[in-house]
């Protein structure tokens, strides 16, 4: 069961039609540590479990939290080619 947190909202009256610049579906995945060691390896495990295609990273320190090291990945899934 989809969880539809997860999902992406359109409104009924969005045009993705150009080509060119066209929405692009993504999604993210953070992780959070207690210095920046710690994210690099949560990181590095995840993905190396996961067949994905990074297309992007982010990195932010949130002030006053217990695991204020932040890296936010987004990412597309690398799925099996589909025979038509």
């Amino acid at each position: 069961m989809l969880n539809p947190s997860y999902s992406l909202d359109v409104p009924e009256d969005f045009d993705d039609s150009d080509a060119e610049t066209g929405v692009h579906p993504m999604a993210r995945k953070l992780f959070l540590g207690k210095n920046a060691a710690q994210v690099f390896s949560k990181a590095h495990a995840w993905v190396a479990e996961h067949d994905i295609h990074i297309a992007d990273v982010s990195w932010d320190f949130l002030t006053d939290e217990d695991e204020p090291y932040c890296l936010s990945v987004y990412f597309t899934f690398e799925l099996p080619a589909t025979e038509e």
